[in-house]
């Protein structure tokens, strides 16, 4: 009877072996047959990171749309050549000299460092008041009166504004805030609504900070019976005449959405001179806008970013589009001089076909992924991984379950740093790619990129979720 009882036990428990082997390829078998994955566009890859080994592979040179996971790409490669300890810096300057009075006869300079925290909400502590701080910078200098003009120098960067494969529904609202010279409080305003208690009525808006002159709002927006933010903004650079479409909670005193901002540029020139007066600092010309300006100046103060590391992580974990434009173009200013788009991602190029990756079929728009024209494969992601996998400042600035985009997995299925990857969404695409660690201590480099699906983003989540535990413990 006993021997009888270990045979059995025995067979279960190398049957379960059996299954556990399998469990992972069979799990993405039945997912994808599934009908909201069955007509998708999907591309899987997954090799162990110290053999190279491949565990795992669907369609894995298939051109996808890689969504956020583009930042990985950016972010990885402007560390690499720019550096962790890497800091943006604007300058506070003026021209010609100060009289024993105290007052400029010149101009007083701004020269732009396309800091992309420059007063961003994630960097409050670094930039604390940091428009009084230059104020009182100039009031030390000597200087009580301004008789020429408030000069932004945007040299730094050329004209383009926004990519232009990026959409119209998405440029109007804070995640299609482009990069800007003059980037200032991420480039964002927000605008807060009232909404009645019925529904499908016409809500109201009540207030828009920060105030921006000029600013002509449309507001179609109307109330619904969700809890749900599905209000958009709809304008382009310069545009200050704004169109709000959609939706909001109805029954609320104030509900806040967060739009782009037409010219970041003059929003910081204005605010500026609203602390140069709070230090009793007149400048009695106007706010002028000048790139590389050719008379000699002379240094106030330095503002100085954050590190590109610290950004870096806030990029990854929140996937803010912003600062990954921004990291894009500092590549081109520079290596080129001149932050450029197009001379920045054929740098980006450029740096990984010398680091022996093939980017033939690499079609790069954007620094963020917001582009639906960006076309990657799987199997570039996991090279690139390969690769990036001993730059620390890289692999922290990923987030784990439970932080960031990646809030909504289970912490205790994935705990601490076993998975640390970058998710990317839009409609109809999901991506993941990013590091796990298994069980056994093996560490996996994967890429899971899912287009065109007809499912909702929740459920997938929660498969693609289980995927990863069948990996984390067979391998």
């Amino acid at each position: 009877m006993q021997a009888r009882y270990f045979s059995l036990l025995f067979l279960l428990v190398f049957s379960g072996q059996i299954i556990a082997q399998t469990s992972f390829k069979s799990s993405v078998e039945e997912l994808l047959q599934q009908e909201e994955y069955r007509n998708a566009s999907v591309g899987i890859n997954v090799i162990d990171l110290n053999s190279g080994e491949n565990i795992f592979s669907l369609n894995p040179d298939k051109l996808l749309v890689p969504a956020s996971t583009m930042k990985m790409i950016t972010s990885g490669t402007t560390l690499e050549i720019l550096g962790g300890d890497y800091r943006f810096k604007t300058q506070i300057s003026y021209t010609g000299k100060i009289d024993k009075y105290g007052v400029l006869d010149g101009d007083l300079v701004l020269i732009a460092g396309a800091d992309p925290a420059l007063g961003s909400e994630y960097f409050q502590d670094h930039y604390f008041e940091f428009l009084k701080n230059w104020a009182k910078q100039v009031k030390a200098s000597g200087i009580n009166k301004v008789k020429g003009d408030l000069v932004l120098d945007a040299g730094i960067y050329d004209t383009e504004r926004i990519p232009d494969s990026w959409v119209w529904g998405d440029i109007g609202n804070y995640y299609g805030a482009g990069p800007n010279a003059f980037t200032v409080y991420d480039n964002m305003y927000r605008i807060t609504f009232s909404s009645p208690k019925k529904v499908g009525r016409l809500t109201q808006v009540i207030q828009t900070y920060p105030k921006i002159d000029g600013l002509q709002l449309v507001n179609e927006v109307l109330s619904a019976d969700n809890n749900s933010d599905n209000a958009y903004v709809f304008g382009g650079p310069f545009d200050k005449h704004r169109v709000i479409r959609g939706t909001i909670p109805r029954n609320r005193s104030a509900f806040t959405i967060k739009a782009s901002i037409p010219e970041p540029e003059k929003i910081l020139a204005q605010a500026f001179l609203q602390n140069l007066l709070g230090e009793g600092i007149f400048v009695d010309g106007e706010i002028r806008l000048e790139k590389n300006i050719n008379k000699k100046t002379k240094l106030i103060y330095m503002q100085e970013s954050p590190t590109l590391a610290e950004i870096a992580e806030v990029l990854n974990h929140e996937s803010v589009n912003l600062f990954a434009e921004h990291f894009l173009k500092q590549i081109a200013v520079e290596k080129n001089g001149l932050g450029n788009r197009n001379d920045a991602i054929d740098l980006v190029k450029e740096y990984w076909e010398n680091r022996g990756l093939d980017m033939e079929n690499i079609f790069m728009e954007d620094g963020s992924g917001l582009s639906h024209f960006n076309a990657v494969p799987p199997a570039f992601f996991t090279r690139f991984l390969t690769i990036m996998a001993t730059n620390n400042a890289f692999v922290q600035s990923l987030p784990v379950a439970g932080e960031g985009t990646f809030k909504r997995f289970d912490t205790d299925r994935l705990p601490g740093k076993t998975l640390q990857a970058k998710s990317g969404s839009m409609t109809r695409v999901r991506c993941y790619s990013g590091y796990l660690t298994t069980n056994k201590g093996n560490k996996l480099v994967f890429s899971f990129m899912f287009n065109h699906f007809a499912g909702s983003h929740s459920t997938l989540i929660k498969e693609v979720e289980q995927l990863f535990v069948l990996l984390k413990t067979e391998y």
